[in-house]
């Protein structure tokens, strides 16, 4: 007696912590990358692809050795030539890395954007993938803080665009330039270590590498220690308050509304001056919307030239659960139902003619010809067109919104 083989064989799961996309939710990606690329172009800024996989030094450096992306939730592996290689985590290195090894210095200061995957290997949950999407803006070679302020007027068109305003804060903080940061840096290890007895584990460990990251720990412990701790605005030199002065002061005369928020900070040591959130809690507890900032060592560290750069990104799945309910209109333009098969040649004409036009365009043409304008009243469109036959005499018949109408006869006429 032979057996069921679909019995025998598991069907394949997908796997955890990625999506499948279908239906709205596509929709409402497809609409936020839609926006993205109209906006990135009114910014005068140039599409650039860069590969999803890198030499794993790449984010190594980029990122810090010691950073969790790093030691925790990279996808590396070795290739067949015994390279090690990962799957790029966040885009700004591997742009980076292609700056250098182009030479597009030659086109300095660039205006860069990209969206699509990336991956990190942590625990997924709402808004939050293994297999993630972000939109990526990046200046590279511009050491002027009207830079930092056309990223973030950039932005803050981006997010009015898609409707995304209401209980969303641009977050804005400076972390000096070098010599303020070192000194602030200082400080804060100072204060730290006379309050390492009190310290979470987590926080102990980047005592040494990245002190300035106890300063956003979520742990309870940690609070009161890393808000009694010094802000930045007393070792700020005279050249980094001009240049945070100059980033608010562009913002200003954009329009755009900010909150100083002087806890805000990047960990590694290229970042310099401009750092940024929008943030909201819309998604539950305060998440990051859009973030970034500038980091002029990075191109440094990669091996490139001294670079002054700025940059952010957003992830396009939570952009995508903060669209407004109607703010996606999936409706055709038109549905053709063929009530008469001997129409059927005239009814494809009037596709084609239809959708050369740029209407979106269906037709119901299978199935009992009796049923088919019911069918084809049920697609959502915002005009329905009945072409037939009566007496041995063709006709179209055409309902929904007004102004469609007129221009979907007109179309048909010429046929």
């Amino acid at each position: 007696m032979s057996k069921d083989k679909s019995a025998r064989i598991p069907t394949p799961q997908a796997v955890r912590g990625t999506q499948d996309m279908l239906g709205d939710f596509a929709d409402r990606f497809a609409y936020v990358v839609e926006t993205f690329e109209r906006v990135r172009r009114l910014y005068g800024f140039k599409r650039v692809e860069v590969p999803v996989i890198e030499p794993t030094a790449v984010f190594a450096r980029s990122l810090g050795e010691t950073t969790d992306v790093v030691s925790k939730e990279m996808y590396s592996f070795e290739d067949r030539g015994g390279e090690s290689v990962t799957l790029r985590p966040e885009f700004t290195a591997g742009i980076a890395r292609a700056y250098i090894t182009n030479g597009w210095q030659q086109f300095a200061p660039l205006k860069v954007a990209t969206h699509g995957p990336l991956f990190r290997y942590e625990r997924p949950q709402k808004g939050r993938y293994r297999q993630f999407h972000q939109l990526d803006a990046e200046v590279l070679g511009s050491d002027s803080p009207l830079a930092d302020a056309e990223l973030l007027v950039f932005a803050d068109q981006l997010l009015k665009e898609l409707g995304i305003v209401e209980g969303v804060t641009l977050t804005l903080n400076t972390l000096g330039d070098a010599a303020s940061r070192d000194a602030w840096r200082a400080a804060l290890v100072e204060h730290f270590e006379a309050h390492r007895g009190d310290l979470s584990e987590d926080s102990l460990a980047r005592l040494d590498k990245n002190p300035l990251r106890i300063l956003d720990s979520k742990d309870v412990k940690d609070r009161p220690i890393a808000d009694s701790a010094p802000d930045i605005d007393a070792f700020l030199t005279s050249e980094a308050q001009d240049f945070f002065g100059a980033v608010t002061a562009g913002l200003d005369a954009a329009g755009v509304a900010w909150e100083r928020n002087a806890r805000l900070v990047r960990g590694l040591d290229y970042y310099r001056h401009t750092a940024f959130e929008f943030v909201t809690d819309r998604l539950g507890a305060q998440g990051t919307v859009l973030g970034g900032g500038r980091y002029d060592g990075l191109i440094e560290n990669l091996g490139g030239p001294a670079t002054p750069a700025v940059g952010w990104a957003a992830g396009i799945e939570r952009l995508a659960m903060l669209l407004a309910d109607d703010v996606i209109d999936n409706r055709l333009d038109a549905v053709i139902a063929v009530e008469d098969d001997g129409q059927l040649e005239y009814a494809m004409r009037a596709l084609a003619a239809m959708r050369s036009r740029g209407l979106a365009t269906e037709i119901v043409a299978t199935g009992s010809p009796r049923k088919r304008f019911d069918k084809a009243g049920k697609i959502p469109a915002r005009a329905l067109i009945a072409i037939g036959s009566r007496d041995g005499q063709s006709y179209t018949n055409i309902r929904g919104d007004s102004e469609l109408t007129i221009t979907v006869d007109a179309i048909i006429r010429t046929l």
